[in-house]
């Protein structure tokens, strides 16, 4: 009786240990979000709606790009042809909130991430926990690559395809801005997520559910799927899915290697 009762209160007291990392990883999401709240000029005006304009650095830099390869101006891209409109009284305030949380979650990422490997980490060994040493910035710095991945990348690509696609020139493209925002925010949020893929492979391989063999075995399952998910986050023409693809492969590879360095230390 006195071994179940100490089982269950050890259980209970990690959940106590977890709740608490999850308030303070909360605080921190919240206080960014009130940040992201009230500088909302920036948020908005400097940050999500800069890709619909013609000067925004990833139109002036493929084009930049495209008159010093002497293919004239065949990677620049216009201005897309639409306008932002809001249709619901309480919409651009929802976008408003809805975009400050996710800021707030973006920033806060270091932290939160911070606060779920300090939860597990106790529960590695020694050794484990030397090699994983550095795991947070790794992690934060490939979230970071894959936001401002899909932000200067593949959001601005969708934004000119998307808005400047017309089936009739007697049709106009009013976009509404709940869908230009949510178009912005998933693709870059999708990518910083996609990203992280080593380190999710990191940490299979640790609890036993994967390994560089199984991996190597799938590789091209794993292609197949890379490319749906392309698809999927991505307008639907080759060139985007192209670019989005080249560097989930390239993360996949690396993650192959992860995984086999593992391995070879658990074997030591």
């Amino acid at each position: 009786m006195n071994q179940s009762n100490d089982k269950e209160m050890s259980f209970l007291d990690h959940l106590e240990i977890f709740r608490w990392h999850l308030i303070r990883s909360a605080i921190a999401i919240l206080f960014f979000a009130i940040i992201s709240f009230i500088f909302k000029n920036i948020i908005f005006d400097k940050i999500l709606l800069a890709p619909r304009e013609s000067d925004f650095v990833t139109y002036k830099s493929l084009c930049y790009l495209s008159n010093l390869l002497g293919l004239e101006d065949s990677l620049c891209l216009s201005e897309p042809i639409f306008s932002l409109m809001n249709i619901t009284m309480s919409g651009q305030f929802s976008v408003h909130i809805y975009t400050s949380i996710l800021a707030g979650f973006i920033l806060a990422f270091p932290y939160v991430f911070w606060q779920f490997w300090s939860f597990v980490k106790p529960a590695l060994h020694k050794h484990e926990a030397r090699v994983a040493r550095g795991v947070v910035f790794y992690s934060s710095f490939l979230f970071l690559t894959g936001i401002l991945f899909g932000y200067f990348i593949i959001a601005p690509i969708s934004i000119n395809f998307l808005g400047s696609y017309q089936i009739s020139s007697v049709v106009a493209n009013q976009i509404n801005i709940t869908s230009f925002i949510s178009t912005v925010t998933t693709i870059t949020f999708a990518n910083g997520i996609i990203f992280e893929l080593p380190v999710l492979v990191y940490f299979l391989t640790k609890f036993g559910l994967i390994t560089p063999a199984l991996m190597r075995n799938y590789r091209r399952h794993a292609i197949i799927s890379i490319l749906i998910l392309s698809a999927i986050i991505t307008p639907p023409d080759v060139a985007s899915q192209v670019i989005v693809s080249i560097p989930l492969l390239i993360l996949y590879e690396i993650s192959i290697r992860i995984s086999s360095r593992i391995i070879k230390k658990n074997k030591i």
